[in-house]
């Protein structure tokens, strides 16, 4: 790609729209994830007790498992909100860009 053609691109509103979107969306989705994260480390640090408590009377299961999991189901979840986003939206503002340079 000629320099001209970078320089049109990096100019466009629709480029620097999908700039804005994508990055919005990523930092807000990372922000999301990181506080998941440290807080089921702040309370593995800080409550470990109530983290072993049992689910329910005789359950061998603890309140721990259920939390752990959600920790790594919303990773896929997350991931999967922006690979949404970006199938459908990021794409389709990629596109428009490309047809406005040609």
């Amino acid at each position: 790609m000629n320099e001209s053609a970078y320089d049109r691109i990096s100019r466009s509103p629709k480029f620097q729209e999908l700039v804005r979107q994508r990055t919005r969306l990523a930092t807000i989705l990372s922000i999301l994830m990181l506080v998941i994260y440290f807080g089921f480390i702040l309370l593995v640090a800080y409550a470990p007790g109530f983290l072993g408590t049992p689910i329910g009377a005789g359950s061998v299961t603890t309140i721990g498992v259920p939390i752990g999991l959600f920790v790594i189901v919303s990773a896929f979840v997350l991931t999967g909100i922006y690979v949404a986003k970006a199938n459908t939206t990021f794409d389709r503002l990629n596109e428009e860009v490309l047809r406005e340079v040609e």
